[in-house]
């Protein structure tokens, strides 16, 4: 039998993190075994919450999503 495992890529700026953002985490969690969630990091904007703590903040909150429904999250930072 061969294993197969499926990645769900998710990016996008997640300042701040909204409800829609946790509907689709929801969904991929289902979907997938691994969730990466792909903060966005703009030179050219002034976000409302450091990267540093974006990464803290999806960790927190999506980490028991994804975790419930047998999964794995890993949450990077991305530019250009």
């Amino acid at each position: 039998m061969t294993c197969h495992m499926a990645t769900v890529l998710y990016p996008g700026s997640f300042d701040p993190l909204t409800n829609g953002h946790l509907d689709v985490v929801r969904q991929a969690a289902r979907l997938a075994d691994r969730v990466v969630l792909a903060i966005g990091v703009h030179p050219g904007k002034a976000p409302l919450f450091a990267p540093a703590e974006r990464l803290e903040m999806l960790e927190q909150t999506c980490g028991p999503i994804v975790r419930k429904a047998g999964g794995k999250l890993s949450c990077i930072t991305f530019s250009g």
